[in-house]
């Protein structure tokens, strides 16, 4: 049995013994520091850790944060052992499938060119060690804009890549993994029960079809009322779902879960897992602007020489990088990032900071900022890592995870 099929497992055990309901936690690793701070959250609440990564943000090129497969797991395992974490750790791709990473998108890649990408990015996350796979080919750039990608293509296409996945680790002799499938996205997917079901049943004969009748996604992705501009779960949709693939041997999946209402509810309603991902990046954001605060009462009271200009950099940084746009809303497409209204101006810096952390000019205004914090006897990295960790520790608590480690 796979690692997460493993704890999931152990997690219904115990909810059999003790009547406690939980659900996982994913964090999405969009920076060095998030990582950093969701181990040592993970080991401050005794419980275990999932990581959740984009092929945007972790991939063969490096992507945005300049990790590959490989170099991502070191890393965690370097921060683990930095803390002696000894709880379960999870890696896994998220949404991994053609057109999904920008540079696919953007460059227009065919569909064999597109699908050969996604596969090798599957390659390298199996040989790095990742324990989990979501297969999520849902998005279709030749697909007229307006219209939604069939689902029997969808399904089609997930069982491919799941395929050439299986041949790939069995060939290497490696351990099995999990999957995950779906997609909350109003793009295609599973948004609502016809779809659902058409989907699942596809899948079923397709896996067969190609015999794979062993293998199963752990976690299906469904639409549970949260999404990029919505903050509530909708427990009565989660509930519905999670009686349609528990006989499966299936757990729901939540994605968008950043700053939701009513995160104590997740567990309630039978939810395997929950993705939170920008989130930490406002928070990072956040922290560094409260730091830069500071260092500006000092410049101005002559004990600072050179200032970091941390929130000017970082604004400057984003919009540079153009992947703001993506998330500008219908009634502000064409506008500059200045044009926009100081609140949705802020929110979207906040946000995309994650695209940037890793480009030399932010970080050499994070290393002036903490220099000159340092010399004042301010630790501006622990301030930052509290401020990220206070916002999971929530999410530990909502789930119910604290502790969990010493029943696993």
């Amino acid at each position: 049995m796979a690692k997460t099929e493993q704890l999931l497992h152990r997690i219904d055990e115990l909810q059999k013994e003790t009547g406690i309901p939980r659900t996982i936690f994913a964090a999405c690793p969009n920076s060095p520091t998030v990582i950093r701070a969701s181990l040592r959250a993970a080991k401050r609440n005794n419980a275990p850790i999932y990581f959740a990564a984009t092929l945007n943000q972790v991939d063969c090129d490096g992507g945005y944060t300049g990790m590959t497969q490989e170099q991502f797991c070191r890393l965690v395992r370097f921060e683990t052992e930095r803390v002696n974490f000894t709880g379960p750790v999870i890696i896994a791709i998220d949404h991994g499938g053609p057109w999904l990473k920008d540079k696919q998108r953007t460059e227009k890649w065919s569909v064999k060119d597109a699908m050969d990408g996604v596969k090798k990015s599957f390659e390298a996350a199996v040989m790095a060690g990742y324990d989990l796979i979501h297969v999520d080919p849902t998005v279709d750039i030749n697909v007229p804009k307006g219209e939604i990608i069939d689902i029997h293509l969808v399904a089609k296409r997930t069982v491919e890549l799941i395929e050439h996945t299986e041949k790939f680790r069995k060939a290497h002799g490696l351990p099995a993994i999990s999957y995950e499938v779906g997609t909350e996205e109003v793009h295609g997917g599973l948004a609502d029960e016809t779809t659902f079901d058409t989907f699942i049943n596809d899948l079923k004969i397709g896996l067969i079809s190609v015999g794979l009748d062993d293998v199963w996604p752990c976690f299906i992705v469904g639409k549970v009322g949260t999404d990029l501009d919505t903050t509530v779960f909708d427990g009565t949709v989660a509930r519905k779902l999670t009686s349609k693939v528990r006989p499966l041997g299936s757990y729901i999946k939540g994605h968008y879960t950043d700053d939701v209402a009513n995160p104590e509810e997740y567990p309630l309603c039978g939810m395997g897992a929950a993705n939170v991902g920008p989130e930490f990046t406002i928070g990072e954001y956040r922290a560094l602007c409260e730091l830069e605060q500071l260092e500006k009462k000092h410049l101005a009271e002559g004990r600072v020489a050179v200032p970091s200009n941390m929130k000017e950099t970082l604004l400057e940084a984003v919009h540079e990088s153009h992947r703001w746009e993506k998330w500008l809303h219908q009634d502000e497409l064409g506008k500059d990032l200045a044009e926009l209204t100081p609140e949705r101006q802020d929110w979207i810096v906040a946000t995309c900071c994650r695209y940037i952390w890793q480009q030399p000019k932010p970080l050499a205004a994070r290393g002036f900022l903490f220099d000159n914090l340092a010399r004042l006897g301010v630790d501006a990295e622990s301030v930052v890592l509290g401020r990220i960790e206070r916002d999971m520790d929530k999410y530990f608590r909502a789930f119910n995870l604290i502790g969990l480690n010493d029943l696993l």
